[in-house]
């Protein structure tokens, strides 16, 4: 009885396990790099508002223009160099470089109440006008950027300004808060 307790395991029960292992961590694997495009589009919004943020804080900390410039295949920040008289990219500073959209986002654009018309090619004399300003105290002029995905119009994220100059980011599902702001109580 004791040979028949050393024995061990058979090749077959141990290529079994082997198999089982492979499986569960092959899911795993596909799990948590299949990265869900909504979520693709939810991060490209939470990074565009993110820079939004860092350039009106740039603009104010240097006094300094700063513009937006979108295209149907990415976007990019650009200064006012007011020794030359023009705009120009903002290459003193990494984090404002060219990015382009990833793959499968659309984009809209609407400036001071009217949609841009956005270019697929690039032109021969780079323009370097920028879409939206951001101006040296911080105020930006009236935008509103829709990413969405190509194959599902409805799943959008939106980056707007408001009445107040404030930029807000709403994600895909989310609603607009439209209710009135709290006022003070009226004395007697």
């Amino acid at each position: 009885m004791a040979a028949r307790a050393a024995r061990g395991f058979t090749l077959l029960e141990l290529m079994i396990v082997v198999f089982v292992i492979g499986l569960v961590t092959a899911g795993v694997v596909i799990s948590f790099s299949g990265e869900r495009r909504d979520e693709q589009l939810e991060r490209e919004a939470e990074r565009l508002d993110a820079l939004f943020d860092y350039v009106r804080e740039q603009a104010e900390l240097q006094t300094r223009d700063y513009g937006f410039r979108i295209s149907s295949r990415g976007y990019s920040f650009v200064v006012f160099d007011v020794l030359a008289n023009l705009w120009r990219p903002a290459e003193e500073d990494d984090a404002l470089r060219e990015r382009p959209f990833p793959d499968g986002i659309e984009t809209e654009v609407v400036v001071e109440g009217r949609r841009v018309v956005l270019e697929a090619k690039k032109k021969d004399i780079e323009d370097f006008m920028p879409h939206v300003m951001i101006f040296s105290n911080g105020d930006v002029s009236s935008f509103e950027v829709i990413l969405r995905l190509d194959q599902c119009k409805e799943e959008r994220a939106r980056i707007y300004s408001d009445e107040s100059g404030n930029i807000n980011l709403l994600q895909p599902g989310e609603v607009e808060d439209r209710t009135p702001p709290v006022r003070a109580a009226r004395r007697p």
